[in-house]
């Protein structure tokens, strides 16, 4: 299995070095070269199986040699024993036809620990099979963050920066980063937007001296492993209800595109998907995208779903390159006109195909709130600001099409988002114990200006591989 660049002007690589890369060195993001499918009969087989069985069936085609069967399979079950529900990721119903699929029950509360706690273990085997180190450098809207510092958190061969929009994310989220002592963590809180933070470790991965100085590696969804490990739950979900004999839909609340992305990939592998519903709150591009065809930067607007709170969705990239055709030349010629302009037209054909498998709908603060509030009084069911987003989105399409089952993400656990969930419903969302104390942790994070060159120079003053170690 190799992997390409989506620009077209890097080599092809393979998965272990796209996992330790992250983004390619022309800017791009890796993807297969060719997509494995499974056959109706395997994924029939899924029904009933444990999660670590259906994600070694799912995720395996893509490492092809980089894993004995039996290592990976040893570090599956160590990645999913820490998730407090047997099932990994269960499915709950809250209406007729109507489903949230539970992606919170992992270390951190939120789904990025499903990738996350399966990605730190690859990283560190890879790292250590090399006897290299590396400096991985993240941002996060809220919860990527957390997972990546618990998934890495006092391993030797890695050093972990994590980017986040200060005074931008809840208290449970900022606490969850930066009330972890381990040396080899550092959380900074930067005075800019997601979306700065983001554009600014792309430029890092760009610059071929910082990258090799420091052994960049990078861990936000445009890491290709991440979004594999994602596309788990689609077909765990889907054999609950009933797939591969019938189609389900699912609804994603998404900012940077990768958790609908690993839906389409899922797809792609040959589960039946009736439609891939795109959930947005006010920062609404990709909703605006798919109705108009025209992806267009504007302001962003701090909501009570701050891990959505993005423009620049990188994993939008992904799509557009299946979308059209895989023409690394179209590709490229869209995001440059997005670097100048903030902005491009979608071409008509693949605005065509992406219409084709998905939908979009975006809400509002207050539709957010009562969806929170209806779901409480309705079946004493608690939803955080994010999944409530995805089910008022949800309950929508499903009103045009009631016979097939909706699926809503369910992407983070209330708890950690108290006060909107008190002001919708009045009840409070309990920590689980093991972060009960989380409000009596001493913090540590430095707070740095919107400025790549401080970044680097504090990134490059306390990266072990900085010293020249990294090469082994």
């Amino acid at each position: 299995m190799a992997y390409i660049s989506t620009r077209g002007e890097a080599p092809k690589i393979s998965f272990t070095e796209a996992l330790l890369a992250g983004l390619a060195p022309d800017g791009g993001l890796y993807v297969p070269e060719a997509m494995p499918r499974l056959s109706p009969e395997e994924m029939r087989g899924f029904a009933g199986k444990p999660y670590v069985e259906v994600a070694e069936a799912v995720i395996s085609p893509f490492l092809e040699g980089a894993l004995a069967a039996p290592d990976f399979r040893a570090m599956l079950k160590a990645a999913y024993q820490s998730f407090r529900h047997k099932a990994v990721t269960p499915l709950t119903q809250i209406d007729d036809n109507l489903f949230v699929l539970e992606l919170f029950h992992g270390p951190t509360l939120a789904f990025k620990d499903v990738a996350m706690q399966l990605l730190g273990r690859l990283m560190d085997r890879a790292l250590k099979a090399r006897g290299q180190r590396a400096t991985i450098v993240g941002a996060t809207s809220g919860d990527t963050g957390a997972a990546a510092i618990e998934a890495f958190r006092g391993l030797d061969q890695v050093d972990v920066f994590i980017l986040y929009p200060h005074g931008r994310v809840s208290d449970v989220q900022r606490r969850q980063m930066t009330t972890v002592a381990a040396d080899n963590v550092h959380v900074i809180a930067l005075e800019g937007t997601f979306d700065d933070a983001q554009g600014m470790l792309k430029a890092f991965f760009r610059n071929r001296v910082l990258r090799e100085e420091l052994g960049l590696s990078g861990v936000n969804s445009i890491n290709f492993a991440r979004v594999v490990a994602q596309m788990v739950y689609y077909f765990t979900s889907a054999a609950v209800l009933g797939g591969p004999l019938r189609k389900i839909s699912f609804t994603v609340p998404t900012g940077n595109f990768g958790d609908i992305l690993a839906g389409h990939m899922a797809r792609q592998m040959g589960l039946p998907v009736e439609k891939l519903i795109v959930a947005t709150n006010s920062n609404d591009i990709l909703a605006r995208a798919l109705a108009s065809g025209r992806y267009e930067l504007r302001g962003v607007h701090a909501t009570q779903s701050p891990s959505m709170d993005i423009q620049v969705s990188s994993n939008f990239e992904r799509l557009l390159f299946d979308a059209v055709d895989r023409d690394p030349a179209v590709l490229r010629g869209l995001m440059a006109n997005l670097d100048q302009s903030g902005a491009f037209e979608i071409p008509p054909a693949a605005l065509a195909r992406i219409r084709a498998e998905f939908g979009a709908g975006s809400t509002s603060e207050a539709e957010t709130s009562a969806e929170i509030g209806r779901t409480w009084r309705e079946c004493e069911g608690l939803l955080d600001p994010h999944t409530a987003v995805a089910v008022h989105v949800a309950r929508q399409f499903l009103a045009r099409d009631p016979s097939t089952p909706m699926v809503a993400l369910g992407t983070a656990h209330p708890a950690k988002f108290p006060d909107a969930v008190r002001a919708a419903t009045g009840v409070s969302a309990p920590l689980p114990p093991h972060l009960a104390d989380l409000f009596e942790r001493q913090e540590r994070f430095d707070v740095l200006p919107n400025d790549a060159q401080a970044v680097a120079r504090f990134v490059r003053a306390r990266a072990r591989a900085a010293t020249g170690k990294h090469g082994g």
